[in-house]
């Protein structure tokens, strides 16, 4: 990085995810993120504040905290919420966004809009002129402000004083950092002294590695130009609040037709329902499964809607997304049947006896020639070839089974064995 560059990165930090989001629907109150078992897995510091703290029970929580506003954030919740997050990034700021996971983001842009984007998230954003010193910076910023790292000798003064707790960013865990605290090492400047091969062994090669690679100067600097569209969304304003079950299916029925046309066959993984109220948005998703269709659609954006209870303080304005899209694949048979051989016909001609398929007997069996047998393609002859297993038995034909139970009946009343 040459001295005196521009910066043009931004990482943005809103880690951990479900936190965020929850707290973002609870502005001015302590916040904690429950686990399925609602127990504490994540709290703000106004909740740590009051004594919630990581790994408590609900009602442990509340009893410390009566104002706390506790919650489970499922994951296709938390997934779809960052997408529209990455969409809203995409159109307002750069054409350049990558969230390579929930929480962390990275966008191409400029010092003024990453002031602005730092207060409109109130977020902590490190702007640098690559990815990994972006992110560094922004682990060392405040919420709603920026820090900025200059190339040059302003660079490696800060990454000097970069704590040990900060370098997951260039791949170590969190027993690296323990085994670096147990022997007296608290940041990036104690491993600089550090040869290349002393790294290597302590850490191991492939994060070894990384590190030396990252202490020499080697940056990623290249931010991936995003693809929108990764959300369709539809709305309905309505001019009489809707507080009935039918008028939301009513609704609902004008708005999933619209985003059906719209996949254009492609698949989505989530369906999310906000609806607008006057206490606020309130929202749901579900996870959609293939084949998608209009009326499964409708049905599963209803249960969502349900779920909001929306209903009962009147639905002003009704938003539908779909997010996780992608574009179906599937895999066929290399021959489609017996009636559409002629994609064979050379292969037949050449070699009539090249095709074979198994015919299956008794998958269960104990031995292999009475489990399958490898007959002709065309004729489902059995084809005595070394696949074919060695016919130790006839498979009985239904004569044969109809004496077989006439003599075992005649057996049971003469009293003799069969």
């Amino acid at each position: 990085m040459a001295p005196g560059r521009t910066p043009a990165i931004a990482c943005v930090l809103l880690h951990p995810w479900p936190l965020v989001l929850l707290a973002r629907t609870s502005p001015g109150l302590p916040v904690a993120v429950l686990n399925q078992t609602r127990r504490v897995v994540a709290a703000t510091q106004e909740a740590l504040a009051l004594g919630v703290q990581p790994g408590m029970r609900e009602a442990a929580a509340l009893s410390r905290c009566p104002e706390l506003h506790a919650d489970v954030v499922t994951a296709p919740t938390a997934t779809a919420a960052w997408q529209e997050l990455l969409e809203t990034l995409y159109a307002r700021y750069s054409d350049r966004v990558e969230g390579r996971e929930p929480g962390v983001a990275f966008l191409k842009v400029g010092a003024a809009a990453a002031r602005d984007l730092a207060a409109a998230l109130h977020a902590p954003v490190g702007l640098a002129a690559s990815l990994d010193v972006a992110q560094l910076a922004a682990l060392r910023a405040k919420p709603g402000e920026v820090r900025e790292v200059n190339g040059g000798e302003g660079e490696k003064a800060f990454l000097a004083l970069c704590p040990a707790a900060h370098l997951h960013v260039v791949g170590l865990t969190p027993a690296h950092v323990e085994r670096l605290h147990f022997l007296g090492v608290r940041g990036l400047a104690d491993l600089m002294k550090w040869s290349a091969a002393q790294r290597e062994a302590f850490l191991g090669v492939d994060i070894g590695k990384r590190l030396n690679r990252f202490l020499r100067g080697e940056r990623t600097t290249n931010v991936t130009r995003y693809v929108p569209g990764k959300v369709l969304e539809a709305s309905l304003n309505v001019d009489t609040p809707l507080q009935q079950p039918t008028q939301a299916d009513a609704a609902l029925a004008d708005l999933l037709p619209g985003l059906v046309s719209e996949l254009r066959g492609r698949t989505c993984a989530y369906l999310t329902v906000h609806a607008d109220t006057v206490g606020g948005r309130l929202s749901a998703t579900r996870k959609l499964k293939w084949p998608l269709d209009e009326r499964g659609l409708t049905r599963v954006a209803g249960l969502a809607l349900a779920e909001t209870d929306a209903l009962a303080l009147g639905v002003d304005a009704l938003t539908v997304q779909l997010s996780g899209l992608q574009q179906p694949s599937r895999m066929v048979g290399l021959w489609a049947g017996l009636a559409e051989l002629e994609v064979t016909k050379a292969v037949l001609d050449r070699f009539p006896e090249a095709l074979v398929r198994v015919e299956w007997l008794d998958p269960f069996a104990y031995t292999a020639d009475a489990q399958y047998q490898w007959v002709d393609w065309l004729t489902g002859t059995v084809r005595p070839t070394p696949m074919t297993p060695r016919q130790t038995w006839t498979p009985p034909t239904p004569t044969r089974k109809h004496e077989q139970a006439v003599s075992r009946v005649l057996a049971f009343f003469e009293g003799r064995d069969p």
